[in-house]
Order: C-alpha cells, then sequence, then structure tokens
C-alpha cells in the first residue's frame, strides 16, 4: 500500500533512541536505512509522531499540524523541534491514502541508521523476520518487540516493507524504540548469528518439536517466515533448531504478527526476562 502521494519513501530500518551500538576497528561505516538519501520517510500519528519528536537521533525535516494537534502537543509540552506548518485536516488528507488516521500530525524525517549485525548485543532476543512485506504485519511486530524489549530486529534489503507510511503507524513509536538490521542475505545473516553464540531458533508449522519444549538460552533469536510460504529452505537449514507454536483449538496456524508475541512469550518467559 502506497501511503502518501508524493517523493520516494524511506528504508526499512530504524535505530534506538538514546544508545548506539559501538562499532569494531576497520569495520565499514553504518549504513543509512534511507535508500534515496534525499527521500524522506513518512511519519503520521500521534504516537508515532511524538515519539520520533521525543527521539533525540531522528532529523525531523518537516512538520505538518492541524490546530488541534498543535494544541494538543503545548498542553503536553512536547517539543516540536521545527517550526511547524498549520494547515486544516484535509490538507494533510490530500497527502495521504483515504484510509491514513493521521490525527493531525504528519512529519517527514530522515531515516535512523542501521546498526551492523555484528554490533548487536549478545544477550536477550532479537526477531529474524523471513521475507515478511505486509507493513502492518511487520509494524505489528516491531510494537510487540518493542513491548517484550527485543534487542533488534533482523530483515532483508528485498523483499520487506519500508519503514515508513503504513509500517510506522502500525508500530505505533516503535519504529524509535527496536533498531532493524538490514541485510542482504538471511542466511549469511544467521550464519554470523550463530558464529555470535546465538540460538537460531526457527518458528515453522513443520518443526520437530513444540516451542515451549525447545530448551532456550540467550542469546535467542527467534526467526519467522511469511505467511503462507513460511521459512524459506536455506532459513530453515541455517537455523540451529526448528520449531513449531501448538494450539489446542482446531485452527492450528497464527498470523505471523500474533505467532510472534507468542514466541516473544514463550522465549521471555522461558529466559526469565519477564522479570527483569
Amino acid at each position: 500500500m502506497n501511503d502518501r502521494k508524493f517523493g520516494p519513501k524511506g528504508r526499512r530500518g530504524d535505530g534506538k533512541p538514546f544508545k548506539k551500538p559501538g562499532k569494531s576497528a576497520g569495520r565499514p561505516a553504518r549504513r543509512d536505512r534511507d535508500s534515496d538519501p534525499d527521500g524522506p520517510v513518512i511519519l503520521y500519528g500521534w504516537h508515532t509522531v511524538t515519539m520520533a519528536l521525543a527521539n533525540p537521533q531522528r532529523q525531523i525535516r518537516k512538520l505538518t499540524l492541524t490546530e488541534n494537534a498543535a494544541k494538543r502537543l503545548a498542553d503536553e509540552n512536547i517539543e516540536t523541534r521545527v517550526t511547524p506548518e498549520i494547515v486544516r485536516p484535509q490538507e494533510i488528507d490530500r497527502l495521504l491514502s483515504p484510509d491514513a488516521v493521521h490525527q493531525g500530525l504528519l512529519a517527514e524525517a530522515d531515516a535512523l541508521p542501521s546498526p551492523d549485525i555484528e554490533d548487536l548485543e549478545q544477550d536477550g532476543i532479537l526477531l529474524v523476520l523471513d521475507q515478511i512485506t505486509d507493513p502492518h504485519n511487520v509494524g505489528a511486530i516491531l510494537r510487540s518487540a518493542a513491548a517484550f524489549a527485543v534487542k533488534a530486529i533482523v530483515t532483508t534489503a528485498r523483499h520487506s516493507p519500508e519503514a515508513t507510511g503504513v509500517l510506522a503507524k502500525a508500530a505505533s513509536g516503535a519504529l524509535e524504540l527496536v533498531p532493524v538490521v538490514t541485510v542482504q542475505n538471511l542466511a549469511r545473516a544467521l550464519t554470523t548469528l550463530n558464529e555470535l553464540g546465538f540460538q537460531t531458533v526457527g518458528l515453522d508449522s513443520e518443526g520437530s518439536e513444540d516451542l515451549s519444549d525447545v530448551v532456550l538460552r540467550e542469546p535467542l533469536a527467534l526467526v519467522l517466515g511469511a505467511e503462507g510460504t513460511g521459512l524459506r529452505r536455506l532459513t530453515r537449514e541455517t537455523c540451529s533448531v526448528v520449531a513449531r507454536l501448538d494450539m489446542p483449538g482446531q485452527i492450528k496456524s497464527l498470523n505471523v504478527s500474533n505467532a510472534a508475541v507468542l514466541s516473544l512469550y514463550v522465549g521471555a518467559s522461558r529466559l526469565g526476562l519477564m522479570k527483569r
């Protein structure tokens, strides 16, 4: 879905706002997630825009507000950081798709930097997305990832949605909280995670055992495939374990965003992360 009627959109990832990962000597400079350095990321909606405004790493290019939204920001002492343009709601409607719920806020911003996979913290949980293309699902996964304090999301440069518009709105501000690592080759990235000591657990209906029966350890990388196709062959073969999510009801499969939150709950509970 195209969320707006102007300009190129930003790339997929977004980084953690208040802490930059370290960089090893000799490693190439961190990549900007925007495939077009001149193309803005489009953010709309209350939580999405206000979280971006609160993130010192997010560079805001332009802020468009309705009078009501501007008053609410002032009432809640939220700094706009740039001088906003005040418009009628219909002006924002005109720039977005008909079903976009913008709540009177629209921002154009620079993409956040994408950390290198080798720089990720080697504790807690990562999520790895194998060509999940629906922006609503990826946005919902990001929101769940933020709720479970996921260290980062790893996704592919191709066959994944851009971190703008619908995805950003569905993430409800989580783009500012969860770094997204964009890789060219997912199997190679999983190999790197294995070498770094991550337990890579693929989630697939044909998994050899239920996730709740797998002995889990930190650092843990949960790998999710696209709906319908699931994990690709090389992805399955590179994971250290392939597990399933058993359910007692007659419907045995879940939407991928629901599967993500269920696997995160199982993983976080088993690792004792819920009490940290």
